[in-house]
């Protein structure tokens, strides 16, 4: 008897590790993927235009890794120091989905401004 609870609290406790971030890998994929496809999208239209190719992909090689890693990446090291300092449990995949999140939101924002 005492077996079985045993087993059953382990089961438990098991599941709960597994499950611990609360973004499916998908959303977390997606978002990456659109982060990615939004930061490339306005320089096939400044090509487009005639913009000078030089000028296009030095700024490409500026902005694209800024919001694709760069804000993901604060948002992960953030969430480090927060589970250092505050003892907090945050998972990598929730702090890297928000971030991705934040960079979509903050990319958009920028293209309605500009546009």
């Amino acid at each position: 008897m005492n077996t079985q609870r045993t087993l059953s609290s382990t089961n438990k406790q098991n599941d709960q590790l597994k499950a611990r971030s609360l973004v499916p890998k998908g959303i977390t994929i997606g978002l990456a993927v659109f982060a990615l496809v939004l930061s490339l999208a306005g320089y096939a239209f400044r090509l487009l235009i005639g913009e000078d190719v030089s000028a296009v992909l030095l700024h490409a090689a500026v902005v694209v890794p800024a919001f694709v890693i760069g804000v993901p990446l604060l948002f992960w090291l953030g969430s480090r120091l927060m589970n250092k300092v505050r003892g907090m449990n945050i998972e990598t995949r929730n702090a890297l989905s928000l971030g991705w999140l934040t960079s979509c939101v903050a990319m958009l924002w920028l293209m309605g401004t500009y546009s």
